[in-house]
């Protein structure tokens, strides 16, 4: 009788969860694993925030987001364009530590794609007047009295595709850390060039 391995001993069988978790997010608002923390800048001015997950690929090793052009994390991405995220689920108990590199989205196919699917009322946030982190003289959300009362049509809401870009990451690594009642588990998954798993102490 052979022996039954544990899925987080069995590296296809950790990588498989891994992007299915990611897949998963994609689509269900309640997954932990929708909302990551996202780190880009360099060693003089590193800055954090959490995005939403629009898309998971795992045959192209890349997951992406949508934000606004006019973001200071535009500028920190094209400067460096290496940035790292960090995914957790206390629920799985699984943390991921992603290195990747970011390529910028605008105005182009890809953007197209993503504006479709993207609800009216979801595009409220790239209405805004005046850029994210623009300074103000009072509490504001930056929005025209009307949209911020979701009071606005799909075709109104067409004006924000000017302020709309997506940001692709390409995987590069993954660190994945498993808190096991018998014992934690840790990988290091290298997709540079030639896949390359590597268990680690955790």
């Amino acid at each position: 009788m052979s022996e039954i391995i544990s899925y987080y001993e069995d590296p296809k069988e950790i990588e498989k969860k891994i992007w299915e978790l990611l897949s998963t997010a994609v689509k269900d608002r309640s997954s932990e694993f929708r909302t990551p923390v996202f780190i880009c800048g360099d060693d003089k001015d590193l800055d954090g925030r959490v995005v939403v997950l629009r898309k998971a690929d795992q045959q192209n090793n890349f997951f992406q987001y949508h934000s606004d052009i006019r973001s200071s994390k535009i500028e920190k991405i094209k400067q460096n364009p290496i940035c790292a995220i960090l995914f957790y689920g206390k629920e799985e108990k699984i943390q991921l530590r992603v290195k990747a590199e970011c390529n910028v989205h605008f105005d182009d196919e890809i953007t197209k794609e993503s504006w479709e699917k993207t609800g009216h009322i979801s595009r409220k946030c790239y209405l805004v007047t005046n850029g994210p982190g623009t300074e103000s003289d009072k509490p504001t959300s930056g929005l025209d009295n009307k949209f911020d009362n979701f009071d606005f049509t799909k075709e109104e809401s067409e004006a924000g595709y000017k302020n709309f870009c997506v940001i692709r990451c390409k995987v590069k690594s993954i660190e994945w850390l498993y808190l096991a009642a018998k014992g934690h588990r840790r990988a290091f998954i290298d997709l540079n060039g030639s896949k390359k798993f590597t268990w680690l102490i955790p």
